[in-house]
């Protein structure tokens, strides 16, 4: 154990059965020290001290190795380790090799434990600097799969951190003393080189043992009257309970928002698509000629059917844009992972039955007259000249009739292609306008499709949250009256467990 305050001169002749129980609950390392060092055996004898032997100590010579040695010389009983060697030139009676957690074993140090079991030399594995690599149980692992060949048996790979010893003695945490592997590892030296330094040493190590247990009683007993841990228990608890309903209120309120956004824009958009068509259309109308003008509604509907499937991607887009960031809100789920709806694949908006053929009004019989009336005018007038010639007198009327006839059919016809332009362009204005009806009924309805979709793929991610929290207040809970029943009991077990070490300490005293 890690120095401190100068021992008794003597160490006592036996330890009390309850004395080593107390020791084994509180301080197993500890304990295993005494026994290792000849300090209590089987009967609780203190035995006569045995000569110490020097460990070789086979490892690279580098920061973590020095350090490594520095926390083991804290140790008591102090074991003389030699200068760090990667091949020994004589075969030890004991050595120490010493691996690196953050790779395997190479064939080079395979081939020293080879030769140093040849020559019957006892070998201790330690793995250093656990600390700094999550994975150094495979390596561990591994590095035991190719040792057993060599050895024939189990090396025994002891994983150890220095720097987690460093730590421990700094914050006076025994639990991460124990973690940091030290004390197995100088009980091992201690156990193979029989370092127990005679009575006077083995006093020390039993009153280091025994005063690092009572610092541990008293810390445990503490922290039981200061009530940290049911305190720690219920924040835990009272922070569960705030997010109780997994998220749920928020990710709603955000559905809520984000449907309501979109909403707004997808019929913006829809809206400002048909009048973008409404004016293609005016457009077209007004370079159509008489018979290209009768197949123009197929047209419109195909202008309809492409401008459908546009807002349909822009649709499916948005929802899952909108699935993205409600993601963003609920977390991942793997359970209920939250998918983005797939609008229905509904039929185009129809633009309804083709405009009606144009019925001929007083505008059309009255254009007639004027077409015929202004096209006798234009023939008698370019007729005028041969009305001088009194031979050509009489042919001037068939030719005035003529050209008569002529203008009043065209002016009759261009004024009836005006009109039909003007009737399909109505038309294409009144049908347009039940297409925006129909495009945003068909938005409104994915929407809220969408939205139900939503909703309950938001209440299962989040049931199992609330499922999850409730099992976990629960067993809170359960830990907090636990606790609270327990205190007295471990109260009292710490008292009976001071006296006994105390008693010890009266007698070496």
């Amino acid at each position: 154990m890690p120095d401190s305050d100068p021992p008794p001169s003597s160490a006592p002749a036996t330890l009390s059965p309850e004395v080593r129980a107390v020791l084994g609950r509180w301080n197993p390392q500890g304990a295993a020290l005494l026994r290792a060092a000849g300090g209590a055996a089987d009967n609780g004898a203190v035995p006569v001290a045995r000569a110490a032997e020097a460990v070789t100590l086979i490892a690279p010579a580098d920061a973590s190795t020095l350090l490594l040695r520095t926390e083991l010389a804290r140790f008591e009983p102090w074991i003389a380790l030699t200068d760090p060697m990667v091949d020994p030139a004589t075969a030890p009676a004991v050595a120490l090799v010493l691996l690196d957690a953050g790779a395997a074993l190479g064939a080079s140090t395979l081939g020293v434990v080879s030769r140093l079991r040849a020559n019957g030399t006892r070998i201790l594995f330690a793995m250093n600097n656990t600390h700094a690599y999550p994975d150094w149980r495979a390596v561990l692992d591994r590095n035991t799969a190719l040792l057993i060949p060599v050895l024939g048996g189990d090396p025994g790979i002891v994983p150890v951190s220095a720097r987690l010893s460093v730590a421990a003695r700094q914050s006076g945490d025994a639990a991460l003393l124990d973690r940091s592997g030290l004390g197995v590892l100088h009980t091992r030296l201690t156990a193979a080189a029989g370092a127990d330094g005679g009575a006077d040493r083995l006093a020390a190590v039993l009153h280091r043992v025994l005063s690092d247990t009572r610092e541990r009683i008293v810390g445990q007993s503490a922290e039981l009257n200061s009530g940290a841990e049911v305190a720690r228990l219920r924040e835990e608890r009272a922070t569960l309970l705030a997010t109780r309903d997994g998220g749920r209120a928020q990710a709603m309120a955000a559905l809520r928002n984000r449907m309501h956004l979109a909403r707004m824009d997808l019929l913006h958009d829809a809206g400002a698509r048909i009048r973008a068509l409404n004016a293609t259309a005016r457009s077209d109308l007004d370079r159509l000629g008489r018979r290209t003008i009768k197949t123009y509604p197929a047209d419109l509907q195909q202008s309809v059917n492409q401008l459908t499937g546009e807002l349909d991607a822009v649709l499916t887009h948005r929802l899952a844009d909108v699935s993205h960031q409600l993601e963003t809100v609920t977390g991942p789920t793997p359970e209920a992972p939250v998918r983005a709806p797939v609008p229905r694949t509904d039929p185009p908006p129809r633009l309804g039955p083709d405009p009606e053929p144009r019925h001929r009004g007083v505008e059309d019989n009255l254009m007639i007259a004027l077409g015929a009336s202004g096209g006798f005018g234009l023939g008698r007038l370019a007729v005028a000249p041969l009305a001088l010639v009194p031979a050509l007198n009489y042919a001037t009327i068939p030719v005035t009739l003529l050209l008569g006839a002529a203008v009043a059919y065209w002016v009759v016809r261009t004024r009836a292609h005006i009109a039909e332009r003007a009737h399909v362009r109505q038309w294409v204005t009144d049908a347009l306008v039940n297409v925006k009806a129909q495009l945003e009924q068909r938005v409104s309805t994915a929407l809220v499709e969408a939205e139900s979709q939503l909703t309950d793929q938001v209440v299962r991610a989040t049931t199992a949250r609330v499922v999850e929290t409730d099992r976990r207040v629960a067993e809170l809970e359960s830990r907090v009256r636990e606790l609270n029943s327990r205190q007295p009991a471990q109260l009292a077990a710490c008292r009976r467990d001071l006296e006994i070490l105390d008693s010890v300490r009266t007698q070496q005293l």
